[in-house]
């Protein structure tokens, strides 16, 4: 039998992890389930439409018409060229701007820090906002500056908004993963450092070959991180779309998942297109871990 010590440990951990599994089923499980049942049914009307309307056993249904719609496949299209654009630019000015903050010739730290982390401070939808301003002609000074110069450039085109978006995101986030990769570098063993420059390594050897090796893990969780907020991609197009319909009210996946459930009425749809989304996510989540670990060992 366990001694009394034993179950008075086990009530304790009982005690503190309830409040957390009540939310998680409250704010997490539950909305999965009543998703994954909602996808299950449709909507029809009858009588010409003046007969009402009925919710229909479909099965997978749902998630056949959102594999098969052309604007939700496109959707992740256009995920996929946004990470190719964002994840490299963001991961790697934050990891280069955290290596110059941590180098020997890096003056007033604390202020660059924070300066740099300023943009994330501003809430995601004032930043698109503020892009959307700069990318708008006729009101930007940027583009009136580009076309003195000769370059006319339509940021909220179709071929540009996926760029614009990204360059929105890079803006934000990369002071974010800056001081993240900062703090990581603050662990690296100073004696190791050291070493390094006795055996004649200067400041670049030192950098590429000890201190991003060491803070493998933190770029690996970043760039996991980042992933699945790609995915979930919404709010800086949903942005571009109302200043300049080009893009299509379901340029993006979540902007698909938007359009199917408040504009048209259709939740069954919206909700297998959500859960699909959601599983891309994981595999995806699941690959880059795999891929991440992989590195980590060699």
């Amino acid at each position: 039998m366990a001694s009394p010590s034993a179950r008075g440990q086990r009530r304790t951990a009982v005690l503190l992890l309830t409040p957390f599994f009540g939310l998680f089923a409250a704010v997490t499980l539950a909305p999965l389930l009543y998703a994954a049942w909602l996808s299950l049914f449709t909507t029809r009307t009858s009588g010409l439409g003046f007969g009402g309307t009925e919710n229909v056993f479909t099965g997978l249904g749902n998630y056949v018409r959102a594999l098969s719609d052309e604007a939700f496949r496109d959707g992740f299209l256009v995920i996929a060229v946004y990470c190719a654009v964002y994840i490299p630019l963001m991961i790697g000015g934050a990891l280069v701007l955290a290596l110059l903050l941590d180098s020997g010739l890096a003056k007033a730290r604390n202020f660059f820090q924070l300066a740099l982390f300023l943009p994330h401070a501003v809430p995601g939808l004032i930043a698109a906002l503020i892009w959307v301003y700069l990318y708008t002609p006729g009101l930007s000074p940027v583009i009136d500056l580009l076309a003195s110069g000769g370059l006319d450039i339509n940021f909220l085109s179709v071929d540009n908004a996926v760029f614009s978006a990204a360059n929105i995101a890079v803006w934000e986030w990369t002071g974010y993963n800056m001081v993240i990769f900062y703090a990581a570098l603050q662990a690296v063993p100073r004696e190791t450092l050291d070493a390094a420059k006795v055996d004649g390594a200067g400041a670049v050897r030192t950098a590429l070959s000890i201190k991003v090796p060491m803070i493998y893990p933190a770029v690996a969780l970043a760039v996991l991180f980042t992933v699945i907020g790609s995915i979930q991609l919404f709010t800086e197009p949903k942005v571009i779309y109302n200043a300049s319909s080009a893009i299509g009210s379901s340029f993006t996946p979540n902007m698909y998942v938007q359009t199917a459930a408040f504009q048209n009425n259709d939740f069954g749809l919206a909700a297998a297109a959500s859960l699909l989304i959601a599983l891309f996510a994981a595999v995806l989540s699941f690959v880059v871990t795999r891929i991440s670990r992989r590195g980590s060992q060699s």
